[in-house]
């Protein structure tokens, strides 16, 4: 649906360079899961350490986009 954010209390619309940025973001974290996955397979990788890492990657790359969508924060 086109305008769908617009329809989201919260959200704004972006400008084109917002939307390249936050693209190169979504396909820096693809190729990072795909390596994350690649390294999963490994014989003798510590899966509690792989964990903390896939939620400290997530987290981080959570951040970067809300970094440019800059959302309305309901708490201020």
């Amino acid at each position: 649906m086109d305008n769908q954010h617009k329809k989201i209390t919260g959200y704004r619309d972006l400008s084109q360079s917002e939307i390249d940025g936050m693209n190169s973001i979504k396909a820096l974290e693809a190729d990072t899961g795909e390596l994350f996955k690649q390294i999963g397979q490994i014989e003798g990788v510590d899966p509690r350490l792989l964990a903390l890492a896939k939620t400290n990657l997530q987290q981080g790359f959570m951040w970067f986009v809300r970094s440019i969508a800059k959302p309305a924060d309901p708490f201020s």
